[in-house]
């Protein structure tokens, strides 16, 4: 049976022209790689924004696709392609690993169905669990452990609407889209749910791990 995957492809409105890889050329990388490996693309998606968020439709769209079991991998010429933050590249991991499908990478050569691919992901997904140091870290500590201190439990009544949307036919990426337009809290504080914390409520189980949040991102311009 042949692999089952997504494509994402990104370009951000102030790289220099001649400089990234255009749609195209990310397109062209990605039906090179499906036909040598006999790869099934059931989708491609695309965004014209920058990698400083990963708040993208496309990229949205994509990740759904594989949380809801339409895709066995997301794929990306790079994977700068998916963000130029680290942070955000170490939460994309966790969410892949919790999520079970892959992320392939076409020019890294990184494929987490892989040996060597699961193995530098499950570090990722590992390292988005972390709080981060340095510059402001001692106040990022104190809020992480205030965070931690709060009760766990989702609000009764968040959690009936969580599972009356998803009975509804909502896809995971579509409720977390809605809780966070209407800024609902997420079980732990944070301020932006993920498809990881729903499967906590919609499993009936302890709520996930703590969100960080305040991560530094990259100048803007990328």
């Amino acid at each position: 049976m042949s692999r089952r995957v997504v494509g994402y492809l990104r370009v951000a409105p102030r790289e220099p022209a001649d400089e990234r890889p255009g749609l195209d050329h990310q397109r062209e990388l990605l039906a090179r790689a499906a036909d040598e490996r006999d790869w099934d693309v059931v989708a491609i998606h695309s965004d014209r924004r920058s990698g400083r968020t990963t708040r993208r439709p496309g990229l949205r769209a994509a990740i759904a696709a594989c949380e809801d079991g339409g895709a066995d991998a997301l794929v990306v010429s790079q994977l700068d392609r998916l963000t130029y933050s680290l942070p955000d590249l170490a939460q994309l991991a966790r969410d892949a690993v919790a999520g079970g499908y892959s992320l392939v990478a076409l020019e890294e050569g990184l494929d987490s169905a892989e040996e060597s691919g699961r193995l530098a992901t499950q570090i990722l997904a590992t390292a988005a669990t972390w709080v981060p140091l340095g510059i402001g870290g001692q106040a990022r500590r104190a809020r992480a452990a205030r965070r931690a201190g709060r009760p766990s439990s989702t609000p009764p009544e968040v959690a009936t609407r969580i599972r009356t949307m998803r009975s509804s036919g909502m896809t995971l990426q579509a409720i977390c889209d809605e809780l966070n337009r209407d800024g609902v809290p997420t079980p732990r504080g944070g301020r932006e749910w993920r498809p990881t914390s729903l499967r906590a409520v919609l499993r009936d189980e302890d709520p996930p791990e703590p969100e960080v949040a305040d991560l530094e991102r990259e100048p803007a311009g990328r």
